[in-house]
């Protein structure tokens, strides 16, 4: 095989993969025969690639969290202040995390909570890096240690998560009402994150280095 030449395997998994994502989105107890069905190909064949249901929704949620990291940190970029790094990472993590809502929850039933928190470490020690230096440099106040907090808010999305899933907030409105819960959970005033969020979801312009809002205190 060539590099850029996927072979008839690569592609039936790549297919299989892009499949059961769809199908466990309209329905979270999808067989792997209905997998398979949808995949155009047979049951076998599912098997071959993911000798599990479990394994498969591992594999799922294994992109998924890559592509929540890509997310968190493009949504950071140029972002200067903890806290409107956070505002901004929060909104972008949330853009996937809606996509996958239904398989986050399924993953926690499925995968375990363990295994979801597992594969989440690479997200939650860049969170905990931010949100130690927002603690050091004041911006953040909170009785409990950056790694604490840092899973608290963890425990926040996915809460947010299951409200979505219950009819219970509107997706409309969730990414900036996941942001400024968790700026608050942080000790930033409610008032001043519901700026800063709004402010974050706004396109960015200039450069941070120079003058830009976002090189400004949140309590300055």
């Amino acid at each position: 095989m060539t590099p850029g030449n996927p072979t008839r395997a690569d592609a039936n998994r790549r297919r299989i993969l892009d499949v059961a994502l769809a199908e466990l989105m309209r329905d979270p107890d999808a067989s792997m025969d209905r997998i398979a069905r949808a995949a155009g190909v047979v049951r076998r064949t599912v098997y071959g690639h993911f000798p599990s249901r479990e394994a498969l929704i591992g594999t799922l949620v294994d992109g998924a969290v890559e592509a929540l990291a890509a997310a968190q940190a493009a949504g950071r970029e140029g972002a200067v202040d903890p806290a409107n790094a956070l505002a901004r990472s929060v909104l972008a993590v949330w853009e996937v995390a809606d996509r996958y809502r239904l398989l986050v929850t399924l993953a926690r039933r499925t995968v375990t909570d363990r295994g979801v928190r597992e594969r989440l470490a690479p997200v939650r020690e860049s969170t905990v890096r931010l949100l130690q230096r927002g603690l050091d440099e004041g911006v953040f106040a909170s009785p409990l240690p950056a790694p604490a907090l840092a899973y608290v808010q963890e425990e926040i999305l996915f809460a947010l998560v299951e409200a979505v899933n219950e009819g219970l907030l509107g997706t409309r409105e969730a990414g900036r009402s996941a942001a400024v819960t968790v700026l608050t959970s942080a000790g930033v005033p409610a008032a001043l994150a519901a700026a800063l969020v709004a402010r974050a979801g706004e396109p960015k312009k200039g450069n941070p280095e120079k003058g830009n809002p976002e090189k400004e205190k949140p309590g300055g």
